[in-house]
């Protein structure tokens, strides 16, 4: 059985750098490969190539424009749920200026 599998990769064009996001589909209790990195990539319209293997870094296959892909493995995202902190600090009883 198949399973998504989150992959977040930073774009580091120039000087702008974005975090997004793609999907891998694995089988269950396996990790992702080189290759599957790269088909994401290719899927979310990326067109690279491996840069550094280690580290998993992907580079722009057209020279014009230039920019690099860094894989992040170990993201961590942001799990708090703004929406439920704001309409829980609607409930705390504000105090009076004196």
């Amino acid at each position: 059985m198949k399973k998504e599998h989150t992959v977040y990769f930073k774009v580091m064009h120039g000087a702008n750098t974005k975090v997004l996001t793609g999907l891998i589909y694995l089988e269950e209790n396996t990790k992702p490969t080189l290759e599957d990195y790269e088909q994401c990539l290719k899927q979310c319209g990326h067109d690279v190539h491996i840069e550094n293997k280690e580290q998993f870094i992907f580079r722009s296959n057209n020279p014009a424009d230039d920019y690099l892909i860094d894989v992040l493995e170990n993201y961590k995202k942001n799990d708090k749920d703004l929406h439920a902190d704001h309409l829980a600090q609607s409930f705390v009883k504000k105090t009076p200026f004196l």
